[in-house]
């Protein structure tokens, strides 16, 4: 079998040198609700079932002999595993940056402001990986952005964040949405001067008023131009009031003003274009020109001062730009002649086309290079935040591009001191150490450090170090540690240029300060490996993998198993990878991971659609979601067309906290809609986990009107459960949800409908009607049904029956750390302490465990340790709820400052969290008397 696999793995004859994006993983955004008081700290339950993003090894000869030949590419090593460095800007203390953020927003007197307040947020926001609160910021920055360049910016920035250029690909960029885009991001909206709130319609939606035909003037004309063999009659007075020199020409000093006939023969104008000059100037219009007579017509208003003919011109020519190449055709007039409305439209068609439109050298040529930065400056079109959009679109495409390179030069040109520079500095840093130019990665890191950006003090450690200043790397991050507050990044930095015992302290010490960390998990299992230790390896990396899905990971897994001669469970890993990022090149960028599923799949036990379907069942059960996640890899190798796999795709890959991989998944179920009821529903769910719930509403109820489906229904029923729920709206979504399993669906969709029907019946407290709900899910498999059911059996006070129904969920669930948490409600003390640490073992990143250990010692007045539990979640996880627990907590023993900041960083994330509007009233009116 080996032989075989090696045999199949050579033949493909790979090059070696080719590389691919690694992709690294999100850091998952779990969410809670509760408050100060413990009773009220239990995990709420989610509708849809998301989760709350150079030495050698050597070996021992006999084990290295068998590793030669199992794998082609042999085992992986560490010394080609190193952690990035962030691309963005990471405060050493960023409950305070997240608070400062908070004040600076609250504090700011001139509205004209709030748009730069807004983006400085988003950029504070970048390292806790929530999609949602980053969409936010930039929502309210495009709210707030003062004219038409930063509002067709942030519009286009908002559309790519959605990626809407993965639906309908061959449709223009600028092709009317006719009312379905969202309002901010609407491109008729973006060019207009007309305020919009967040709750505007989109200005495609509104009829189009009637345009009333151009009438000219039949007043007698008294003077001609004579233009070549032409003369062009025209109105003295007319003509003279488009501006002042035109004015002076026709009523001054000058002789023109005592003729009927002036030359005009060498002014640059065509004798059609002075007749439209004619017809503006008695009528004020431009409809019936052709787009060459109006362009004409932008460079006599140039050359004469005639503002108004000039704003007449360039909004015609920008209503004329409904694509990127209509756009190319008339960028370099709307520069030459600085139209600001012209060249707004031609950059947005630039802008909505990305990232395709950087591909295309006439562009780049526009956007990158030092000269189309200063043609777009005198056209009043260049500002960091078009850069900061641009070097995010090209950083994403490739890090190490030239075009990656011009656009942050770009981005620093326009940074203005403090964090604009920072970050532009920083990035260029990181930039130029993927590309290997390690000196000027040193000097731009160390420029972003002197503006006040500590963490680039790692970039400058990490240059030097490749540099072959490996001491002067240490002692830089030592003096790091020792002058600011220890976090785990400072730790795993640190571990990079020391071994032995040492390295694997520091590594320890940055898990035990931030488990988020992937790099200490990979170190650690390549270590056992080395060691002959596959199965520990395998064991250290599952650690992660429990709660944080990577592709870096799981490739790691895919290794250790291959080396195992486990080649169905290494090929499961695989497929998931190639889910999370169909681009990923395995065993070190040498080979192409679908290329090792072909190669991998002869080896194992073929399934057909059937086979594939009660596979699916038996993970879906099994609460094992990167292994239902591979099946459905399988199914869509199978059927790539199937639109409905490609949806339960993307619910899988939002229980893995995946949001990026989850959207693109959806976006693709609905271009491979063959249905329009289809098309509608995903619709509605994309705009639905965009922030869009009224818009994703519309679509669910126009679904229906085509054709009653799950789907829709079930689409429909959990945008209207997204709110605060009184009875009769409870009635009405359980009689969707019921609507729902009356139309055709798989038992999984279907145990999914009744799980969350048992939940709005516990919501209101029928409990009764509720098990009824779970009992019906649990028949059909629908595992998670378990705790729904105990949580009815705690209600009618049956609190063993409810710890039983949690434990057979422990036991049925392969992720289970959510199950040990809710099972800790249903016992006592100790034993509730026991399985809220096993929790925090299998997932640190969710923080009802945290909370609930801090109240119990509160409870036993214990407060230095309960602020000490919450701090030590807080300092990987600014979460809300665990900010506002803790300043519930400084409030109590009267430390009012950080009460303050830690509510100011609570509301940076959640303005209108109202338990935390009343703490942080109530601490700032006990300090102000304070400070007069």
């Amino acid at each position: 079998m080996q032989n075989n696999f090696l045999t199949s793995i050579r033949s493909l004859k790979l090059i070696d040198g080719c590389k691919g994006t690694q992709v690294y993983a999100l850091n998952p955004s779990s969410s809670g609700n509760g408050g100060g008081d413990k009773n009220h700290l239990r995990p709420s339950f989610s509708l849809r079932s998301k989760s709350v993003q150079h030495h050698h090894h050597h070996h021992h000869h006999s084990s290295s002999l068998v590793f030669e030949n199992l794998l082609p590419y042999g085992l992986p090593s560490a010394d080609q595993i190193d952690p990035p460095i962030d691309p963005f800007l990471r405060p050493v203390d960023p409950v305070s940056a997240l608070a400062a953020s908070f004040r600076r927003l609250s504090d700011a007197a001139d509205p004209a402001t709030l748009c730069d307040l807004y983006l400085e947020q988003h950029s504070f926001l970048r390292p806790l990986a929530d999609l949602k609160l980053l969409r936010r910021s930039l929502r309210s920055a495009r709210l707030h952005a003062p004219d038409v360049h930063h509002r067709l910016v942030l519009s286009a920035w908002l559309r790519f964040e959605r990626r809407e250029d993965e639906l309908d690909p061959s449709t223009p960029p600028l092709a009317s949405c006719s009312g379905t885009s969202p309002a901010l991001e609407c491109p008729r909206a973006a060019l207009s001067s007309e305020p919009l709130s967040q709750s505007s319609p989109c200005p495609c939606r509104r009829a189009a008023a009637a345009v009333k035909p151009s009438i000219a003037d039949e007043e007698e004309s008294d003077v001609w131009f004579c233009i070549g063999d032409e003369e062009v009659a025209c109105v003295r007075c007319r003509v003279a009031t488009l501006s002042k020199p035109l004015s002076t020409l026709l009523y001054g000093g000058f002789a023109e003003a005592q003729r009927e006939r002036i030359n005009f023969t060498h002014n640059g104008i065509s004798a059609r274009g002075m007749k439209a000059v004619d017809v503006y100037s008695r009528t004020g219009r431009l409809d019936d020109f052709p787009p060459d007579t109006v362009l004409e017509l932008l460079a006599f208003s140039n050359k004469f001062c005639c503002e108004g003919l000039k704003a007449s011109c360039d909004a015609k020519l920008a209503s004329l730009v409904r694509s990127t190449d209509d756009a190319l055709l008339l960028v370099d007039y709307a520069l030459e002649e600085t139209a600001h409305l012209l060249v707004a439209a031609c950059l947005q068609a630039f802008l909505r086309d990305l990232p395709k439109s950087l591909a295309d050298p006439d562009i780049t040529s526009v956007l990158c290079t030092p000269e189309g930065h200063e043609r777009l400056a005198a056209a009043g079109h260049s500002s960091f935040v078009l850069y900061y959009f641009l070097s995010q679109v090209a950083m994403e495409e490739d890090m190490k591009s030239n075009t990656t390179v011009m656009l942050l030069e770009r981005l620093g040109e326009c940074a203005a001191p403090g964090w604009q520079k920072q970050l532009a500095l920083h990035q260029l840093g990181c930039i130029m150490l993927e590309r290997g130019e390690c000196k000027d990665a040193q000097k731009w890191f160390e420029e972003a450090a002197e503006e006040g950006h500590v963490y680039s003090l790692i970039g400058v450690a990490r240059a030097k170090f490749k540099r072959g200043h490996k001491y002067t790397a240490y002692k830089l991050i030592n003096s790091l540690i020792n002058e600011y507050e220890p976090a785990g990044w400072m730790y795993q930095e640190r571990s990079l240029y020391c071994i032995g015992k040492e390295k694997m302290a520091d590594l320890k010490t940055a898990t035990e300060l931030d488990p988020t960390l992937s790099y200490p998990y990979k170190y650690r299992a390549i270590a056992l490996m080395d060691d002959d230790k596959l199965g520990a390896a395998i064991a250290e990396i599952n650690k992660i993998l429990g709660f944080k899905v990577s592709t870096d990971c799981l490739e790691l897994r895919a290794w250790f198993l291959l080396s195992l001669e486990d080649n169905e469970g290494a090929l499961q890993d695989i497929r998931a990878v190639m889910t999370l990022d169909p681009n990923y090149m395995m065993f070190h960028g040498k080979i192409h991971g679908d290329q090792l599923v072909e190669v991998l799949q002869q080896h194992v036990k073929q399934w057909d659609m059937v086979d594939c379907w009660m596979q699916l069942y038996d993970r879906w059960s099994a609460v094992d979601d990167i292994g239902s996640l591979a099946v459905v890899h399988q199914m869509l190798a199978k059927e790539p067309g199937n639109s409905s796999l490609r949806f339960r795709q993307s619910l899988l890959l939002l229980r893995l906290n995946c949001q990026k991989a989850a959207m693109h998944s959806l976006r693709l179920a609905r271009n491979h809609s063959t249905h329009e009821h289809e098309r509608l529903v995903y619709e509605g769910w994309i705009l639905y986990d965009t922030g869009h719930r009224e818009e994703a509403l519309a679509k669910a109820e126009e679904s229906i009107a085509i054709q009653r489906s799950f789907e829709a229904f079930f689409l429909k029923a959990y945008a209207l459960a997204d709110t605060s729920l009184d009875t009769t709206s409870s009635a009405y979504v359980v009689q969707l949800l019921e609507q729902a399993n009356s139309c055709a669906s798989d038992n999984l969709r279907k145990g999914q409908a009744y799980n969350n029907m048992g939940s709005i019946y516990v919501d209101c407290d029928m409990l009764d009607e509720a098990a009824e709900c779970y009992l019906k899910a649990l028949d059909i498999k629908h595992t998670r049904a378990h705790q729904g059911l105990a949580r009815v059996y705690y209600l009618k006070n049956q609190k063993k029956a409810a710890y039983d129904e949690m434990t057979k969920l422990i036991e049925k669930a392969k992720n289970n750390a959510s199950a040990y948490e809710k099972r800790s409600e249903y016992c006592d003390r100790d034993m509730a302490k026991n399985d809220l640490n096993m929790a925090t073992r299998l997932d640190p990143m969710r923080t009802y465990p945290y909370r609930y250990r801090a109240a119990v010692l509160m409870d036993d007045h214990k407060e230095e340790e309960a602020i000490a539990e919450l701090s030590r979640a807080i300092a990987f996880k600014p979460d809300l709820q665990l900010l506002h627990l803790r300043a519930a907590f400084f409030d109590s023993i009267r430390d009012a400052e950080a009460t303050i900041r830690d509510c100011e960083a609570a509301l940076c994330l959640d303005p209108t969290h109202s338990d935390t509007l009343d703490l942080y009233n109530k601490a700032c009116g006990r300090a102000d008397p304070l400070s007069k």
